[in-house]
């Protein structure tokens, strides 16, 4: 069995010659959760980016369960076991609830919907057990744009879980929700992790809930990890609390 989940080496990209991700080293054990944190422009989402095989690495290799991936694109990546969401909603607006994750499943078991075919009848059990996994049974035949914004994201959460990933990317899964429905939503991908158990990377902005979820974090600047270990260490950490939360505004 791989002792990491997932294995970044010395990553480097770069956009107009400047280093977005610049030798980034990050090894996360299977079954962990995860948090990456930093100010904007540290390079979050770029290394997600990376890690997912939606752009080229420069320099370096990323390893899934000790396999190289470093060259293997984002279709095949997510074949192989990594789900991913992403900071602007990603949702199929003028499908159902029911379409947009029978569209993922179509997907990953490389078969087409077309209307001379029955594809909307294939998958029906396994898109009505991810649609009641995430909260969302009941809403089933309702159009993606019909749902509330926060139900969306479940929806988009939905799509990811659909191709039973065993390590699931979240750039920022909370973005845009109300403070009252942001801890829900992260308490359900704590139970769907478990239940799985998957391992999950976390992009998040809202610190309360990076550092009440998360069991290891991360932290980049300007490109680079400057710090890594349990909410508890990042919390004293004083480069942290300098260049990411303002000195004098730590968490200790």
């Amino acid at each position: 069995m791989a002792r990491h989940a997932l294995e970044a080496r010395s990553l480097r990209r770069t956009f107009g010659g400047i280093a977005a991700v610049d030798d980034v080293q990050l090894a996360v054990p299977a079954g962990e959760f995860r948090a990456i944190i930093g100010p904007n422009g540290a390079g979050k989402t770029t290394l997600f980016n990376l890690l997912a095989g939606r752009i080229r690495v420069e320099r370096g290799q990323i390893f899934f369960a000790d396999r190289d991936i470093t060259r293997l694109p984002a279709h095949a990546r997510s074949r192989i076991g990594i789900g991913r969401t992403f900071q602007i909603n990603n949702v199929f607006p003028h499908a159902t609830v029911n379409e947009n994750v029978q569209l993922a499943l179509l997907a990953h078991h490389r078969r087409s919907w077309n209307m001379f075919s029955t594809a909307d009848a294939l998958f029906r059990e396994e898109t009505n057990e991810v649609v009641a996994m995430v909260g969302l049974d009941g809403q089933g035949e309702r159009f993606a744009s019909e749902i509330s914004y926060g139900d969306r994201r479940r929806l988009e959460l939905a799509i990811a879980l659909a191709c039973r990933p065993s390590l699931l990317l979240l750039d920022e899964p909370t973005c845009g929700m109300s403070v009252v429905e942001r801890p829900a939503l992260v308490e359900l991908i704590q139970r769907i992790r478990r239940q799985r158990g998957m391992t999950v990377i976390l992009i998040e902005h809202d610190m309360d809930l990076v550092f009440s979820a998360s069991e290891a974090i991360t932290v980049m600047h300007r490109g680079r990890v400057i710090a890594e270990g349990a909410p508890e260490a990042i919390a004293r950490n004083v480069q942290v609390q300098e260049v990411y939360m303002g000195e004098g505004h730590g968490y200790a």
